[in-house]
């Protein structure tokens, strides 16, 4: 019930959040009947590692959909001191995974300009997510490859004391997230104990 409040005061919009939700609750619904059906047929052990799925990952995944990359490196570089290449890397790293939907839907256009679409068989809607995910591994990896070669020749392999290019200050709404997001994530222990 926390989360949905959180939710209801904090979210933008529930479009994304439901999708966040529904992939969460198959995941959730997965572990549940593998812990029940290989830990003894155990319900309470089932539902509670379900639950715990829920709680962890469907927060941390409506809010990777609603952070911007370059900003949360920045506040974790200035504000924290964290290693520049470390952060440097990392919002790299997290603009190449966000861009992995877009360029999933260019590989689905391309393969079906070529005549490579899928069918309505269930074999071969399965050949045709192996392909595309092959295909979309093989562009990850050259993305890779193009990333480090363009970083490496802007100087983040030996720079040091690295400026930026603005600032990043702590305003009272980063301050009001994060105090939330601490009690959201001391609401299953605090249950726990209470339990």
């Amino acid at each position: 019930m926390p989360y949905l409040l959180a939710a209801l005061l904090l979210l933008p919009g529930w479009r994304y959040p439901l999708v966040c939700l529904l992939f969460t609750a198959f995941a959730s619904a997965t572990i549940v009947y593998s812990t029940w059906r290989l830990g003894g047929r155990d319900v309470e052990q089932a539902f509670t590692a379900g639950l715990r799925i829920m709680v962890l990952a469907w927060p941390g995944s409506v809010m990777a959909g609603y952070v911007d990359p370059t900003r949360l490196a920045d506040y974790l570089a200035q504000t924290l001191h964290l290693p520049a290449r470390l952060m440097a890397a990392f919002a790299a790293a997290l603009q190449k995974f966000t861009g992995f939907g877009l360029a999933w839907q260019q590989l689905e256009r391309v393969r079906r300009v070529r005549g490579f679409g899928a069918s309505r068989s269930p074999l071969a809607q399965g050949r045709h997510a192996a392909n595309m995910s092959f295909a979309l591994l093989v562009h990850a990896m050259r993305g890779a490859t193009t990333t480090s070669i363009a970083m490496d020749a802007r100087g983040f392999t030996n720079a040091h004391g690295r400026t930026w290019a603005e600032p990043a200050p702590w305003t009272r709404l980063d301050k009001g997230v994060l105090v939330v997001a601490g009690l959201l994530g001391a609401v299953p222990i605090v249950a726990r104990m209470l339990l």
